[in-house]
């Protein structure tokens, strides 16, 4: 574990300082800091483009507040997507999503407006958002949203026979 160094008591001091020799990560450092609210989305090519399937993040922490009261609102967004060329860069998606921590949006404007921005970076086959809203006057909202990529259809459902869990043939 590395030690922390005391502050420098003298803008001299700190300008002396050697430089660490220590170099974090094998890549270039993206261009936010990790700890700013941005509203960037970055991708990163799909590893798997030729096959449907399914990625989901789970945002159970999401804040913004109402445009006509100032008030906070909270709501846990799950975002299902299946991606084509590229996919959503987990970091980005989290800064993105923290961006809206100060800002006002009624629930509806601003679910549909994270569908337009992940639509716009990724182009996605497929993505549903759904955001529950946390109850605010008695009342919870939620918000389903949707794009499909014009010419995509999804695959026929496959349904598999349900295991018989505790029989000893495997028998169907």
């Amino acid at each position: 574990m590395a030690k922390k160094t005391p502050a420098a008591s003298s803008s001299k001091s700190a300008a002396k300082a050697p430089k660490s020799a220590l170099q974090v990560g094998a890549r270039d450092m993206p261009p936010n800091p990790p700890t700013a609210p941005s509203k960037e989305l970055h991708v990163f090519a799909n590893p798997s483009a030729g096959r449907d399937y399914v990625i989901q993040f789970q945002i159970p922490e999401f804040t913004c507040h109402c445009p006509l009261t100032g008030q906070p609102d909270f709501a846990h967004f799950t975002i299902d997507m299946i991606c084509d060329q590229t996919c959503i860069e987990l970091k980005s998606l989290k800064m993105y999503m923290w961006s809206y921590r100060n800002e006002g949006a009624f629930h509806e404007k601003v679910t549909n407006t994270i569908l337009d921005d992940i639509v716009a970076a990724t182009a996605p086959r497929f993505v549903r958002i759904t955001a529950k809203w946390y109850v605010r006057g008695g009342i919870y909202t939620n918000v389903v949203v949707e794009h499909r990529k014009k010419g995509w259809a999804p695959q026929p459902r496959v349904d598999l026979p349900a295991a018989n869990v505790g029989t000893a043939t495997g028998l169907l």
